[in-house]
């Protein structure tokens, strides 16, 4: 889940941003597979640089009020049996980050990310070490789904190989959801193969998702790919960037009216069985970049108040 750039298309955005209004009360949740809420970068060894002190897990600071996190893998021989209980003494389950155990940078260039990424040759020996390290089969009830594949058609990873991995996992953990993510430039060729169940994207820098053009039309793309048995995962805009949303005149302010048309739409389309925001801790993509942590008050309960509806913490 990176932070894709296209000008012609911010420049479009700006002529739909929307003027910052009042929130009406939160509706009722009403989609029964609705059950996820959470954040990106919790636990993935990223320090925000704004913090004072070191911090690379911020549990703590989501875990009242959501329930589903993100843990980075990055070798096979990490045990994360520790970090995964610390997510389930405090009800939250893990989306566990695996690129780096199936795929690796195999050259710079193309027209899509800019680098080429290849199945490792040892994936399977990779994969069968850190299923065995973290008895990864006895602790299904606690992780919420693997994400394998960073945006992979973006990142120039065939669909064959993507399949070839994503096989492999489900054969080998059949009992826990696989997750892919693409990114919003590369949807039309988005990869939902059998073995993968719940699928998302990310597209940045809009106002109104729930009934922008653009958005809504990548969305459709995405669901019609979908087989039947698989869900959503919403990817929901929760940093800010002043050269980025402010060019499209959307200001920190504005990013609960955001958060709060996610909200609206996942509730009302019962494909989706989760949001999670992208990010949490500040810094990350760019410097200056604003993580959830530090909106501003309003927009911080607003995140709160969704994550509470949706999973009755």
């Amino acid at each position: 889940m990176r932070i894709l750039f296209n000008l012609s298309i911010l420049l479009m955005l700006s002529l739909n941003s929307c003027k910052k209004v009042n929130l009406e009360p939160i509706k009722t949740k009403v989609n029964p597979n609705l059950e996820y809420f959470g954040f990106t970068l919790i636990d993935v060894y990223w320090d925000d640089p704004k913090d004072k002190s070191d911090k690379i897990n911020y549990l703590d600071e989501v875990s009242s009020f959501s329930n589903l996190a993100d843990i980075l893998v990055i070798e096979p021989s990490d045990n994360i049996i520790d970090r995964v209980k610390d997510f389930d003494d405090n009800q939250v389950k893990a989306v566990l980050h695996l690129n780096e155990i199936f795929f690796e940078q195999t050259s710079i260039g193309g027209n899509k990310s800019g680098v080429i990424y290849g199945l490792r040759s040892d994936y399977k020996s990779r994969w069968d070490e850190f299923i065995s390290v973290n008895s990864i089969n006895s602790m299904t009830n606690k992780i919420a789904c693997l994400y394998i594949g960073e945006e992979p058609a973006w990142n120039s990873i065939s669909e064959s190989e993507f399949q070839e991995a994503t096989d492999y996992a489900k054969s080998t953990a059949p009992n826990i959801p696989i997750l892919n993510v693409e990114a919003y430039a590369s949807i039309d060729e988005i990869y939902c193969p059998n073995s993968v169940d719940w699928v998302g994207f990310d597209h940045y820098f809009i106002q109104n998702p729930s009934f922008d053009p653009t958005f809504q039309n990548e969305y459709a793309i995405m669901k019609s790919k979908m087989k039947n048995h698989q869900n959503i995962l919403l990817v929901m805009d929760t940093h800010w960037m002043k050269n980025f949303h402010g060019s499209v005149g959307i200001a920190k302010n504005d990013m609960d009216c955001i958060a709060r048309d996610y909200y609206n739409m996942a509730n009302n389309d019962t494909s989706v069985v989760g949001i999670l925001g992208y990010f949490w801790p500040s810094g990350f993509d760019f410097k200056n970049s604003v993580g959830a942590r530090h909106m501003p008050k309003h927009v911080l309960e607003e995140y709160k108040l969704i994550g509470k509806t949706i999973t009755g913490k």
